[in-house]
């Protein structure tokens, strides 16, 4: 946390489905969010994730968050029909919170219907952030964008490897796993006018990225990792795993994220000079 704060991060999502989310046990949950609560201190916003399939387990998660003091939460709720997901998000909602983010994760599909999306901002005040993880993530950027006149705040996560398109669309945030000098960095220099240096910076990590986001326990396995390279993680360890790590990917991650090092160490000697 302190890391990717000295790297100027705008806030926080904890836990993650990068974070290896569903298994985790309640009091872990509580125990991960209580953690960045303190570590930040209220220097940016922190955003407890939510993302539980179990409504009944879902609504203890939101209330021990609320008793920590975490007024901003992401819902991640299973779509079965539109009115199942409305009542479903209706009874979750009726938790007294400031914000709710709500996590559109459909690694291989458009993900939830726009119509409910806007149904949902239009009749639930506290709802005002949509985190989407779809395919053609770029494309529902901007309708999500257009259709709610741009008070909708827009986020991607796994769709970071079009992370420029997202940036040309408008999207207000990204929320990658790490790499945070990096993607900070990049951020800077496209709000500074200078999308030619953001491309560029941009292109050194597009091989890391072809790499980690072929599945999303690949991705799991490569920033913890990296990570631990960094002296972040104490550890690497992944708990449970339905993808072979094999010799071949640990070959091939490790000379990723030594480019992943290298440039990091980079921009932060520019930064501590400039």
């Amino acid at each position: 946390m302190r890391e990717a704060l000295n790297a100027g991060v705008a806030g926080f999502l904890v836990p993650a489905l990068a974070a290896e989310v569903h298994s985790l046990s309640h009091l872990e949950r509580l125990k991960m969010v209580e953690s960045v609560l303190e570590e930040v201190n209220q220097a940016v916003p922190v955003i407890a994730g939510a993302a539980e399939t179990d409504l009944t387990k879902c609504r203890l998660l939101l209330k021990s968050y609320r008793e920590l003091g975490c007024k901003q939460v992401l819902f991640q709720i299973p779509f079965t029909n539109e009115q199942q997901f409305k009542e479903d998000f209706y009874a979750l909602a009726e938790v007294d919170v400031e914000m709710i983010m709500l996590q559109d994760w459909d690694p291989v599909g458009y993900g939830l219907p726009e119509g409910l999306l806007c149904d949902l901002f239009e009749t639930v005040p506290a709802f005002r952030c949509l985190k989407i993880e779809s395919v053609m993530a770029g494309y529902k950027y901007s309708r999500m964008l257009s259709l709610t006149e741009g008070r909708l705040h827009v986020s991607g996560g796994w769709a970071v490897t079009q992370l420029i398109d997202g940036l040309e669309r408008g999207v207000h945030a990204f929320m990658p796993t790490g790499m945070h000098w990096l993607y900070t960095e990049i951020y800077r220099r496209w709000m500074q006018g200078c999308g030619q240096e953001a491309e560029e910076l941009f292109f050194h990590i597009l091989p890391v990225l072809a790499l980690s986001n072929q599945h999303l326990e690949v991705s799991i396995h490569f920033f913890k990792r990296l990570l631990f390279r960094q002296g972040i993680y104490p550890s690497d360890h992944v708990r449970k795993s339905s993808i072979p790590f094999d010799a071949q990917l640990q070959k091939t991650a490790d000379k990723w994220i030594q480019r992943v090092v290298d440039l990091e160490q980079s921009i932060k000697a520019e930064r501590l000079n400039t």
